[in-house]
């Protein structure tokens, strides 16, 4: 199917999918061609993460991420994917109040041409994901490992491991459901406490790193394709190496450069007949100015 051919996917579709045993395929992607490749493999929802910071930008975590920075890789993910619905990762701090959540949820939707949004919390966030909610903005949230808290983990590390942590995660994910949002996500929070806890919720659950209980998957699209190679998380399966077809592909570029042998006659524009002999005569004159 085509690019132009493609139906895009509602927020009814992605609520209507859990009902009907739909696992629906979610990427994160950060720019154009990388959301032209998702949308021509026919993936479900492209996801505009603030992991951007790290695989586009090389910060070592999402924390760098701004409201600028996401605005504008929304805006060439739209463009690369017209017709793939697009979700929108609020970055940190951008949404710790309702007024500055509903701005920049806004401006997502405005100006990086988003069809949701999804910040990243619970229990304690439930009254700004139900503001944004009840202002129509179609909103997710994203829990268990939350990058945004990555410090008070002392680093990236899977939750839920006890019984009472995962009853908070079970928690959060009612508390998100409660506030009216279409979907919750789970990343790295082991397989049967994911898979019991989707079990218990009305709305989709997608996860990373989080088993294959849950209603759908996402993973970043640099790191399935092996272009983001600084590591690679254990629930990351590499389905391509592009990193490596790049490095062989620029390193055959530079010998041919070295050794004279490109660009050839295929690879240059010939000129015109009669062209070279006036243009030699045109120098030799400038020459004998």
């Amino acid at each position: 199917m085509s690019q132009t051919e493609r139906k895009k996917r509602t927020i009814e579709d992605i609520r209507r999918s859990k009902r009907d045993g739909t696992r629906m395929v979610y990427t994160s992607v950060p720019d154009y061609t990388s959301a032209r490749w998702a949308e021509a493999a026919g993936v479900d929802v492209v996801v505009v993460g603030d992991s951007l910071a790290m695989t586009a930008h090389g910060h070592p975590s999402t924390i760098p991420a701004t409201m600028d920075m996401m605005i504008l890789h929304a805006q060439a993910v739209r463009r690369g994917a017209p017709n793939t619905f697009s979700l929108g990762c609020m970055p940190y701090q951008s949404y710790h109040t309702v007024e500055k959540a509903l701005a920049n949820a806004t401006r997502f939707m405005q100006e990086g041409g988003c069809d949701a949004v999804k910040p990243q919390g619970g229990k304690s966030q439930a009254h700004i994901l139900k503001a944004l909610v009840d202002a129509g903005i179609p909103t997710a949230s994203h829990i268990g490992m939350a990058p945004h808290q990555v410090a008070l983990y002392g680093g990236f590390r899977i939750q839920g491991r006890t019984a009472e942590s995962a009853m908070a995660i079970l928690e959060d994910a009612l508390a998100i459901q409660d506030a009216g949002c279409f979907m919750v996500e789970f990343e790295a929070v082991p397989a049967d406490i994911a898979r019991l806890i989707s079990a218990e919720l009305e709305i989709p659950t997608i996860g990373i790193g989080a088993g294959n209980g849950t209603d759908g998957q996402i993973l970043l699209s640099y790191d399935l394709l092996g272009v983001y190679t600084d590591f690679k998380p254990k629930f990351t399966k590499r389905y391509a190496n592009l990193t490596e077809v790049a490095v062989a592909g620029l390193r055959a570029f530079a010998e041919d450069v070295r050794a004279g042998s490109f660009p050839d006659e295929e690879h240059s524009y010939a000129t015109p007949e009669g062209v070279l002999e006036e243009f030699r005569t045109l120098l030799e004159r400038r020459r004998q100015i």
